[in-house]
């Protein structure tokens, strides 16, 4: 799970895909990071985990990292919240196999940036579980 900072969006997304997958016994080990760096080394936003706290998912412990060239080798998937994102992800990316990883988390829409209107991070937070539900009905359908 891929955004800018890594400290709202993608934080909020490892962990509601990590608790749906660790729900449906699917064994997944999901991770987040920011194509920025910024923030590598912090907590989430404040505010992201207490938007998963509300749900039930403690994000409290994730630990703000940066993408990179190695996370192409380390995971199947490769989920970012918008264009900027993509962009970003895709220009790292050295084959094709590495850029067929790489997709909006919500198909074809972005997940918008709550972070500058803490209202807005609970409609973001429906919009990440919605799109991880859907991830996890398109790989593994019952």
């Amino acid at each position: 799970m891929v955004c800018l900072g890594n400290i709202c969006r993608s934080p909020l997304a490892e962990g509601v895909m990590q608790h749906l997958a660790d729900e449906n016994g699917l064994g997944w080990d999901v991770d987040s990071a920011g194509t920025g760096r910024w923030h590598i080394g912090e907590a989430p936003d404040r505010r992201s985990i207490r938007a998963a706290r509300n749900h039930g998912i403690d994000i409290s412990k994730q630990i703000c990292r940066q993408f990179k060239l190695t996370d192409f080798d380390e995971f199947d998937h490769i989920f970012v919240m918008d264009h900027n994102n993509l962009s970003d992800v895709l220009d790292m990316a050295r084959n094709e196999k590495q850029t067929a990883k790489v997709k909006l988390l919500l198909g074809d829409k972005v997940v918008p940036d709550p972070y500058y209107d803490d209202n807005q991070f609970e409609p973001v937070f429906e919009l990440i579980e919605n799109g991880c539900r859907d991830i996890i009905k398109e790989l593994h359908p019952l």
